[in-house]
């Protein structure tokens, strides 16, 4: 059961990106609609299921939710530069070393040498995996070369504030359906500070709620399943979701590949779902 729980992530957040697509508006347009709608979800969780929420959860949450709105603000920009279909899987393998390594040596979940050996062997196969999904025929063009450059820079950012996101959770050890909340909070102010001179308030901010309601459902699992599975297993499992999101832009939101990056595609799914596979080995 635990490790279904892991997967339901993976389900809401590989969609995300298909459905901002399709709804429009600019990187912090969908950023603040889609925290307006996690806030909306982060009441309704207080509301049903009353957590006990102290200083220390509001503190640490909000500020998981203000790393979380740095990293997903810069997601979506990056989406703008290279697209889906090569955004998600590169900033899957950036999240995947930030956050299983810290799993593994800030939290000790590795405990065994099996643990470490399985769970290297899972962390090659996912990363590997996400760096086929992501890579492109060289090309000349001198515009896509600058938005690649562009692309790589925030990703780098956005790695940074997804890791700030889980490790501030985990290492607070809150309780998972407590910290929903203050959470979200933490995201509508840090999309409200990002959003600054960049006409953030309009139709399509309306309308990308509906990504924050996705997204609010593959957060609560995610903090489950982060309880009884461990921070290196519940967010590399939930990142098998780059599947959905990879075929899903190249078929829903017509991103065009080659022959050759479509082989790439295949290949590098089929490693992300062995990575998975191995990682629920270890539980």
């Amino acid at each position: 059961m635990a490790i279904i729980i892991a997967l339901i992530p993976a389900i809401a957040w590989g969609s995300i990106g298909l459905v901002s697509g399709k709804l429009g508006g600019n990187a912090y347009q969908q950023t603040l609609g889609m925290t307006l709608g996690a806030l909306v979800f982060g009441i309704g969780t207080w509301l049903f299921m009353h957590p006990v929420l102290d200083t220390k959860v509001w503190l640490l949450g909000i500020l998981s939710g203000l790393f979380w709105a740095l990293g997903q603000s810069q997601q979506f920009q990056a989406m703008k530069y290279i697209g889906v279909s090569m955004t998600v899987p590169m900033s899957t393998g950036m999240q995947l070393v930030a956050n299983t390594l810290a799993g593994a040596l800030l939290f000790s979940e590795w405990k065994t040498g099996k643990d470490v050996s399985m769970g290297l062997l899972a962390l090659v196969l996912l990363v590997v995996g996400a760096t086929l999904t992501s890579r492109k025929e060289k090309s000349t063009d001198a515009s896509a070369a600058t938005s690649y450059a562009k692309g790589i820079r925030t990703l780098l950012i956005s790695t940074a504030g997804y890791a700030g996101y889980t490790i501030v959770v985990n290492a607070g050890h809150l309780d998972a359906t407590a910290v929903v909340l203050p959470q979200s909070v933490g995201m509508v102010i840090g999309a409200i500070l990002f959003s600054i001179g960049h006409d953030a308030f309009n139709r399509e901010t309306g309308k990308n709620i509906i990504t924050g309601l996705i997204w609010g459902t593959g957060n609560v699992f995610m903090l489950l399943a982060m309880s009884s599975v461990g921070l290196a297993i519940a967010f590399s499992m939930s990142q098998m979701g780059i599947v959905i999101s990879t075929f899903g832009s190249i078929f829903l939101l017509g991103e065009r590949k080659t022959h050759k990056e479509m082989t790439w595609v295949s290949w590098g799914s089929v490693l992300i779902i062995l990575g998975g596979i191995v990682l629920g080995i270890m539980k």
